[in-house]
Parts: structure tokens; sequence; C-alpha cells
């Protein structure tokens, strides 16, 4: 269905379905300005009356971290499993075994040190069959900054308000948080410093720091609360379903970052600005 935009309509007027999908297979909403010269609301409302099913207009834009403006951690994570002859995914498995109450846990919420979290999670990986050096699974969280998404952060900072939204720890050195999950700190691809990827966020939740984390609805709750947001204002990017599940109950919209390109596709579809 072809539409065309009119300043007689106010904003968020009216959303018509559109035939394309979300990556999840649900239909994505798409919002036009209906002209009354050329094409009648689908619900019969006037001009000047606000659809009922009217979508909030996006003011802020979310990203998580690792996965997201960083290399997944999966990635070395599997690297590891085959330099030393463990099942792919067996870090992964282990991690989703007593999600809410295991090391990465705690880990993650702030309430185990390095030490502490090697040796609990080297006792479930036991627990499971499994000889898994924990160490080297923190090693493994040290991923490559993505010039790509760094871009796209750069220009949604440039029109909408910015969270980085990050499950971390609290190394064992005097690294930040953010600090300790990139291989090289200093600079991206691109010689962009870490430093000034922070300068973009408005807002950087670490749930090392607020003591709850991703999935737990708080979490996304409190970025909101400091951006001076609804949910359904903003549009959050993560690489984990179940990380994206709450936020899109909460009224989020979500897209899921498999492939960066494909996600980058998504969010300009959505925030309907050039990213690349």
């Amino acid at each position: 269905m072809t539409v065309t935009r009119s300043k007689s309509y106010s904003a968020m007027n009216c959303v018509i379905a559109s035939s394309s999908c979300c990556s999840d297979g649900s239909l994505r909403p798409s919002v036009a300005m209906l002209d009354p010269s050329t094409t009648a609301c689908p619900l019969g409302m006037e001009a000047s009356q606000p659809c009922r099913y009217a979508a909030p207009m996006i003011r802020a834009v979310l990203f998580d971290f690792g996965g997201v403006i960083l290399s997944s951690p999966f990635e070395a994570f599997n690297r590891y499993e085959a330099e030393v002859g463990l099942p792919l995914d067996t870090i992964r498995r282990i991690n989703a075994t007593n999600p809410d109450d295991n090391a990465w846990a705690h880990f993650e919420r702030g309430e185990y040190s390095a030490t502490h979290f090697v040796e609990a999670f080297e006792a479930e990986a036991r627990a499971l069959g499994f000889e898994v050096d924990g160490s080297r699974v923190i090693a493994s969280l040290r991923g490559v900054i993505r010039p790509a998404m760094v871009e796209a952060l750069r220009r949604c900072s440039a029109n909408f308000k910015t969270a980085m939204l990050t499950n971390n720890f609290t190394p064992p050195t005097s690294e930040s948080g953010t600090e300790a999950m990139v291989s090289d700190a200093g600079v991206d691809g691109d010689g962009v410093s870490l430093a000034e990827i922070h300068e973009l966020f408005d807002e950087i939740v670490e749930s090392s720091v607020v003591g709850v984390r991703k999935p737990e609805r708080r979490f996304y709750e409190i970025a909101c609360e400091r951006l001076g947001v609804e949910p359904s204002e903003c549009v959050f990017l993560d690489d984990l379903g179940i990380n994206l599940k709450p936020a899109k109950a909460m009224g989020m919209q979500t897209i899921k970052v498999v492939d960066p390109d494909t996600a980058l596709e998504e969010l300009e579809a959505i925030v309907e600005i050039p990213l690349r």
C-alpha cells in the first residue's frame, strides 16, 4: 500500500501494517502520515482524530556492548573449546544451567570477584562432566570493536538519546568493566578510542555496577529512567534473544544482532536515517 505524507496530519497519526516482516517473523508496522486527499484512514478516522493504533516516536536507541558494538564472545568461546577438545558450545551450556543463580549470574551482578567466579565456574563445569579453565573463559570475553556499529552509534547519538546496556563484570585489574571486554581498549578498527565511544552514549548501564542484569526487568527500567523515556520510545539491539524478550514485553522495538549488516538494515528501517 502506498501512502503520502501530509503536514495536515499530526505526527504518528496512523499506523499501516506493511507486508514486511521482522526477523522473528512478526509483522512490523510502518508509520505514515496519511494525506486525506489521496488516502483514507483504514480505521475511518478523520484527519483531526489521532488513530488509536498510533505508534510512539522513537526517542532512544539502546545498544548491547559485547556481541553488538563488539564481536561476539561466543566466537572466542568456540575457539577455546576447539583448542582444548571440548564439545561445541560447552561454555554456553554451562551458562544456561541455573542461569539466574549460577557463577556467571553472580559475576555479572558484581557479587563474585574474578577469583571466586573462576572457582565456581570450574566447579559447575565439573558437575556437568567438563574440565574448563575459568580464567580462559574470562579472557575469551575480550572482543574486537566493530567500526560499522560505531558509525551507526555515532549517527544515532546525533539524532536520538543513546545508552549502552551491558552485562559485564568487575575486572581484577584497574580496568573498567567495558575496558576489560575489549581486546585492545585503546582503539577500535578505525582508530577511535574506547573513551570516545563512551562519549557517544548518554548513559552506560553496567550490570556489575547496578547489581541487576539482563534479562531482569529492572535493568531495562533503570536505562529508561536515566534517559527519561518510556520503553515504547526505545529500540534495543542485543545478540541474545533471551535479553530481547523482556524488553519487547515492556514495549520496546527489538533487533537481534546475528549479522551486523542485517541488524543495521533493520535499525535504519526503524529510525529512518542512514547509519552507514
